[in-house]
């Protein structure tokens, strides 16, 4: 596996990405926190603060979330569709390095959304004169990162074997199930079935468990979680996405063009 080949593969695919106007979400995004931040006060007076933190985190994982399938599913079927894969992988390209670089670039697009979604963020906050955790937002932004980045491979997964428009359909049932996955658990149990509790069970250890990576509440109240937890959650992500990278370079290499 060649690193400068990973490299050239990652930094095109970020260009070709940020051109795709992917940045005006980051427009989106600052326009969305100055309506609430001017709307609020004319909705509610007490709990003002904490709807607009609140506001400002989840709109940050929906935005980040609807790039990392609705470009991800489509990285690859737009090579496939252009024939410009035809060309790069009869030439010293693995298709690991193919869809490590592929990753690596979505992914630097990512980090620069969230970076730049988190600093309007906080300076609306600063603006609005709202006290805010810092330590726990920037925790919350860096498990965001995490939870896009296992999405990416989520989305790139599908895309290298289905059309984009199912691969999406079926990241973002993925992402749903993600976010539910402990809820399948007391789901099962209430059942009463010891066969659909079973399945419940499977689907529990199968399907990533996003929620290891959703730190919205706890950063709204200032709330850290212990250090061992906080580093077996990020070994979880990073395990999960070189999985699922895994997976998608052996369906890829698999796959007749």
């Amino acid at each position: 596996m060649n690193l400068v080949r990973i490299w050239t593969i990652a930094t095109n695919c970020f260009r070709e990405v940020i051109r795709d106007r992917i940045l005006y979400l980051i427009a989106l995004f600052a326009l969305l926190m100055i309506t609430a931040w001017q709307l609020l006060p004319q909705i509610t007076a007490s709990t003002q603060d904490k709807i607009l933190l609140d506001f400002g985190l989840a709109s940050a994982s929906i935005m980040g979330v609807i790039v990392a399938i609705f470009v991800g599913t489509g990285l690859i079927n737009k090579e496939i569709e252009k024939r410009t894969v035809l060309i790069l992988i009869p030439k010293p390209v693995s298709y690991a390095e193919f869809i490590i670089g592929k990753h690596l670039g979505l992914s630097g697009v990512l980090g620069v959304l969230v970076a730049a979604m988190t600093a309007i963020y906080l300076a609306i906050l600063t603006l609005s004169h709202i006290s805010y955790p810092l330590g726990s937002i920037l925790l919350s932004e860096i498990y965001l990162f995490f939870e896009l980045s296992l999405m990416t491979a989520v989305a790139l997964m599908f895309g290298v074997f289905t059309s984009s428009i199912l691969a999406t359909l079926l990241s973002i049932i993925i992402y749903l199930a993600g976010h539910l996955s402990e809820d399948m658990i007391k789901l099962g149990s209430l059942t009463k079935n010891p066969g659909l509790e079973k399945v419940f069970q499977g689907l529990f250890w199968i399907l990533p468990d996003l929620s290891r990576l959703n730190l919205k509440n706890e950063a709204v109240y200032g709330i850290i979680p212990p250090e061992l937890t906080l580093l077996g959650n990020a070994a979880y992500a990073v395990v999960y996405t070189l999985l699922l990278l895994a997976i998608a370079t052996l369906i890829f290499s698999r796959r007749e063009f």
